[in-house]
């Protein structure tokens, strides 16, 4: 049935499909894989979907094609290339398929700065080219194969509040959502106070995990953080969530500041966002910080307050551009191709 399925897809000519899927920001945050090959993750972990953080991908199978073609935002990066064309090794295995792809990525934001661009990336991936190769997955499935290309990704899959489950084999690590994009008007606004790629990339960094003489005290106590982060959620309590957000940022750099080398991924102007969000805080506005592996910090605040925190962000010289996030849905197909 499988190559019959194929077959008429390859009559038609329709073994093109493109899908936009959206970086999300961890609430609790994953650090360290049990498996590198699978990427399954030492910790289980909380996220939302970003609005205006996405990628866009449109990937086509061809029995014309010689060798894969790969272009991420007009550049063809040969490490980030052959990370792709893995991936599409996974979809062709699954759809037992020999066909070689062209794939064309966009993004709307710098990517390799901590803003989670594999993840999207990934995501978009992974949904146009399971579409373009004439399979049929659910969200599941989905977030499964995501989380081998970029463990991130897996959380770009399902729609708003995500729980990504560690899981100890393939099938049982995947995300899921908890609550819709539409449940809660909080809002991420992206302080971008540097568009220079990180030295050393996320994958990276998690292989020095274990250097670091405070990882696993924080393993110890990660899964009562994220039971108590869901139940936030659940309570919509976001002075709460905030401050626990907050403060997991926070001790996550600290495992990152004392691994052997240390990761220092904050610049001067991180820094200097950070201390003006507790300043804005003291003031009687709640807004709260949280940063992932790079330079750029994430603003978690209520969407009633974003006019008050935007007028104040706006006279601070050394931000470059803001990105206003609502909660979004997860990866979807587009009708919109790139080529």
């Amino acid at each position: 049935m499988l190559k019959i399925m194929q077959k008429e897809r390859e009559l038609k000519n329709d073994m093109k499909a493109t899908a936009i899927a959206p970086s999300n920001i961890a609430f609790i945050k994953y650090w360290g894989k049990k498996d590198e090959k699978l990427r399954l993750p030492e910790n289980g972990s909380i996220s939302m979907n970003l609005s205006d953080l996405t990628t866009t991908t449109t990937v086509e199978f061809s029995p014309n094609l010689k060798k894969d073609y790969v272009e991420i935002n007009g550049i063809k990066e040969q490490t980030e290339v052959n990370r792709v064309i893995r991936h599409l090794e996974r979809v062709r295995k699954i759809a037992k398929l020999t066909h070689k792809a062209k794939v064309v990525a966009k993004n709307s934001f710098p990517i390799g700065t901590g803003l989670s661009s594999s993840a999207s990336g990934f995501a978009a991936l992974t949904l146009a080219a399971s579409k373009a190769a004439g399979l049929d997955l659910g969200k599941k499935e989905l977030s499964i194969l995501a989380r081998q290309g970029s463990g991130s990704a897996c959380r770009s899959i399902p729609d708003g509040f995500v729980e990504w489950l560690d899981g100890d084999t393939n099938d049982t690590s995947y995300a899921y959502s908890l609550y819709p994009s539409d449940y809660w008007d909080i809002l991420d606004i992206v302080v971008i106070v540097s568009k220079d790629k990180k030295d050393v990339s996320s994958s990276e960094g998690q292989k020095l995990v274990l250097t670091s003489q405070f990882y696993k005290v924080r393993l110890s106590n990660i899964n009562k953080k994220i039971t108590r982060c869901k139940k936030l959620l659940r309570e919509k309590n976001f002075s709460e969530l905030g401050e626990l957000i907050e403060a997991e940022a926070l001790e996550l750099h600290a495992v990152m500041l004392t691994s052997t080398p240390s990761l220092i991924y904050w610049l001067p102007g991180t820094i200097q966002i950070m201390n003006l969000v507790k300043k804005i805080r003291s003031e009687g506005l709640e807004v709260y910080f949280t940063v992932n592996t790079g330079q750029d910090t994430h603003l978690i605040i209520e969407e009633k307050n974003k006019e008050i925190l935007l007028e104040r962000l706006r006279k601070i010289n050394i931000i470059k551009k803001l990105i206003i996030n609502k909660p979004s849905v997860g990866a979807r197909l587009t009708s919109n191709h790139l080529f």
